[in-house]
């Protein structure tokens, strides 16, 4: 509502004295907070500054003291204690995983249970870029308006949200809801991520309700008295299982996988092809082989000093455009900086024909490409680059083989 009024012209804004803390933390607005409107007419009369019902002067907190009390009463969660270095083996995911944070692309884990994919997901916040000034107010705006800054005079949200809903959400718990319409998880998890894990087990309809906020990047209500529009930009992190036992291609010397070809059909069905469409990254998680610790094992400061200079060079890439990340690029931006030559544009072609793909798929895999390129420090994208990106289009390949 602040930064409205001061998008609107406003110097000054009158408001209760409960709210007006986490009022400054807009700059170059005054507030004034006031516990009754019967102090105003002293302030008239006197012209002086606005006065309590004790009658000494309402003092509202600085921006410079906000900064200086980072912690909010709901943080966004983050596993900070938790590290990729404790995980072990499964390297392949970890650089899914960074391409993932370094792009903000949409990715999900598959395979048999207690090979770690919660684990890798829930490590994802260590790697993930701070979030800038303006991200942060857009993050902390969110909270406010769903009623989760319990203490103004914590400042900022700082750490970028991680939401992770339980499978019996609703479809209005997800995207949001209410006579007066409140952010969902969608919006809760804006400028981070939104994890479903074992997202078969979430209900059809509440899955399909997540197309429309992941093309938009935010999310409509819309009631009798006004419409309301809440950002929802969004990292979608998620797990499965291969079938409903999850034991298909398992190499578990205990449990094999007694599933039959239309019951996996069914399980899968529930992920319908426009949602498994706009997942960038498909990765398999097998059963990990390496029992004792790696030399070579990276830790999330590593992960994430790649990360950090991958986004390095799209913030300096897209200075003079709206969006910072490669997951964002669409229309003739996707094909001004995602040009390839004649021969990686041919077998780009030649495989979206061999797998059908759709042409969102095609389109995911250039701002894939692109983030791959970027991590490599390069600026052309070359064969390799789409070749990697291709091989994450696992469940892709899977439904293929299914249908043969």
């Amino acid at each position: 509502m602040i930064d409205r009024a001061k998008r609107e012209g406003f110097r000054s804004v009158l408001l209760p004295r409960e709210n007006a803390a986490e009022a400054t933390l807009i700059e170059d607005i005054k507030i004034y907070g006031i516990n009754h409107l019967q102090e105003l007419l002293k302030d008239v009369e006197n012209s002086k500054v606005t006065r309590n019902s004790s009658g000494n002067p309402v003092s509202i907190p600085s921006l410079s003291f906000l900064q200086m009390h980072p912690k909010p009463v709901e943080q966004p969660e983050l596993y900070i204690s938790e590290d990729y270095m404790d995980v072990l083996g499964q390297q392949h995911v970890k650089r899914a995983l960074t391409i993932a944070a370094a792009g903000m692309h949409n990715i999900i884990l598959m395979g048999p249970p207690g090979t770690g994919k919660t684990m890798l997901i829930k490590r994802l916040p260590s790697i993930l870029p701070a979030m800038t000034e303006q991200e942060a107010l857009e993050t902390t705006k969110i909270y406010s308006a769903a009623g989760k800054l319990k203490e103004p005079s914590s400042g900022l949200l700082r750490k970028r949200p991680f939401r992770s809903p339980h499978h019996t959400i609703s479809p209005g718990g997800l995207i949001g809801g209410g006579s007066i319409p409140k952010p969902g998880e969608v919006s809760l998890a804006h400028r981070g991520i939104l994890f479903l894990d074992e997202l078969p087990e979430f209900t059809r309809q509440v899955l399909e309700v997540l197309r429309q906020p992941l093309e938009d990047k935010s999310v409509t209500i819309s009631r009798a008295r006004a419409v309301h529009t809440f950002p929802a930009q969004f990292m979608l992190a998620a797990s499965m299982n291969p079938c409903p036992c999850g034991y298909m291609g398992s190499d578990h010397p205990e449990h094999h996988c007694t599933c039959s070809a239309s019951r996996i059909a069914h399980y899968r069905s529930k992920i319908s092809g426009p949602l498994l469409d706009r997942m960038d990254l498909h990765v398999d998680v097998p059963r990990p082989r390496e029992w004792t610790r790696e030399k070579l094992s990276l830790s999330s400061a590593e992960m994430r000093e790649q990360v950090d200079q991958a986004h390095a060079r799209q913030v300096i890439r897209y200075k003079h455009l709206p969006f910072g990340w490669n997951s964002e690029l669409s229309g003739s931006s996707l094909h001004h900086f995602t040009k390839l030559d004649s021969s990686t544009h041919d077998m780009l072609r030649q495989t979206i024909e061999v797998l059908g793909l759709s042409m969102r798929a095609y389109d995911r895999i250039l701002k894939l490409a692109r983030t791959i390129a970027d991590l490599d420090g390069l600026e052309n994208i070359t064969s390799s680059h789409v070749a990697e990106a291709i091989q994450y289009r696992n469940l892709d390949r899977a439904q293929i083989m299914m249908n043969e």
